[in-house]
């Protein structure tokens, strides 16, 4: 299936505003995460865990969720196709572990430290809101590399599907 010129252009603005905006999120978190890890004051603590909670639960997960299945309607829509490229191939994945990540490693780490901080403690560990946005930032700038340089050629699977699909040139009959 090939997606039609209005529902590609459609799609790749959507792929790319909501991938610019978990980046921006992710950056976001990074200086909430940072705030955390280096005041000394409580109050400030508790108001960027919570803050962070909040974009957590609200936008990350629907922004990850948006990119990826964007991501893959035009990988499958388009010319490009989701196992072609190295390049479409490897941010499939790498956007799948990302968002994977975000449900099951970097949420439940900044809720662990909003209950400490709301229930009086110390931050637990600046792992729990600092890691996450780290590891995801550097996934999404070399993402963003890759699609625009598209570097490293087609999969084996590509090059076996353009051999079938390109046609060997007619020679003309010699004329006797």
């Amino acid at each position: 299936m090939k997606l039609n010129r209005p529902a590609r252009r459609v799609s790749l603005i959507v792929h790319v505003v909501s991938s610019a905006s978990w980046l921006g999120l992710t950056l976001g978190l990074l200086a909430l995460g940072i705030t955390a890890t280096t005041t000394e004051a409580a109050v400030t603590v508790e108001a960027s865990v919570r803050t962070m909670k909040l974009f957590a639960d609200w936008l990350l997960l629907p922004l990850a969720f948006l990119t990826l299945l964007s991501g893959l309607l035009l990988s499958l829509g388009t010319v490009w196709g989701l196992a072609r490229h190295r390049w479409v191939w490897t941010k499939f994945w790498l956007t799948l572990a990302t968002t994977t990540a975000t449900a099951f490693a970097l949420r439940p780490g900044v809720n662990a430290a909003v209950a400490a901080v709301a229930a009086g403690g110390p931050l637990p560990d600046a792992g729990d809101v600092l890691f996450g946005p780290v590891v995801s930032l550097s996934a999404y700038l070399f993402m963003t590399v890759i699609s625009v340089l598209k570097p490293w050629g087609p999969t084996r699977r590509g090059r076996r599907l353009r051999a079938t699909n390109s046609v060997p040139a007619k020679r003309p009959t010699p004329v006797v």
